[in-house]
């Protein structure tokens, strides 16, 4: 299966700490790959190098085979990269209506921005005129991921979708992301809390101190090594 979404080799740093060292990763259409790890690992990391937020200090980003090392994050959204970053990204002061209204630069009108919102989640339609930091944080999750969607992407980049909501609700995230992925998307999603994610996920890369210590499908030998993963990523 081809990668629309693939590192090789990346590296990158802050202010001269490496963060990665030779990050490799691939998504296909269709894919959801859960990248998991402990706390410092360089999850987040591999995000933003994949979204241009971040520079790599080497190896390579490639788009559906292309080449797009060095793009910045507004080349690489027009290409169809999606991030959602930890923290819902919504803003608070605005209604969900507005929250969706400002999605409309991708080009899509009002009407199909919130078709494509309502349709996925319904709750925010009931919510339309409401003030997005009075929802529950699941809703508010649901409203950034409604508006990820507005954008069209080709690979959706998400940041610990589970952070502080309840275990029923990130169970429900969560078939929405596979049902995403079902439509030809590529995810590729940092969890610290494997559980969270592993059921929906098709392959499973383990990031330990800014390096891939494992991979592979999401099978019972991959869960019953991540405590020791984790652990060892102290040592």
């Amino acid at each position: 299966m081809s990668a629309l979404l693939e590192l090789r080799g990346v590296r990158a740093s802050y202010g001269g700490i490496t963060a990665l060292h030779g990050v490799d990763l691939r998504v296909a259409a269709g894919q959801v790959v859960a990248l998991l790890g402990p706390n410092g690992a360089g999850k987040t990391t591999t995000l933003k190098v994949a979204a241009g937020v971040h520079p790599a200090d080497s190896g390579r980003l490639l788009l559906g085979g292309r080449d797009a090392t060095g793009a910045d994050s507004r080349d690489l959204a027009r290409a169809g990269v999606c991030l959602i970053p930890e923290g819902r990204g919504v803003f608070p002061n605005l209604t969900v209506r507005e929250n969706l209204l400002m999605m409309t630069f991708t080009g899509r009108g009002r009407a199909e921005v919130e078709e494509i919102a309502f349709t996925r989640f319904p709750v925010l339609a009931r919510r339309a005129g409401q003030a997005a930091g009075t929802m529950s944080g699941g809703e508010q999750q649901m409203l950034a991921l409604a508006r990820g969607l507005a954008t069209d992407p080709a690979v959706l980049l998400l940041d610990e979708l589970s952070m502080g909501l309840a275990p029923l609700v990130v169970a429900e995230l969560y078939e929405q992301v596979a049902e995403i992925a079902r439509q030809g998307v590529a995810v590729l999603v940092v969890e610290q809390f494997a559980a969270a994610v592993l059921d929906i996920a098709d392959h499973a890369a383990v990031l330990v101190r800014g390096r891939v210590e494992r991979r592979g499908d999401p099978d019972a030998e991959l869960r019953a090594e991540l405590s020791d993963l984790y652990l060892g990523s102290a040592r």
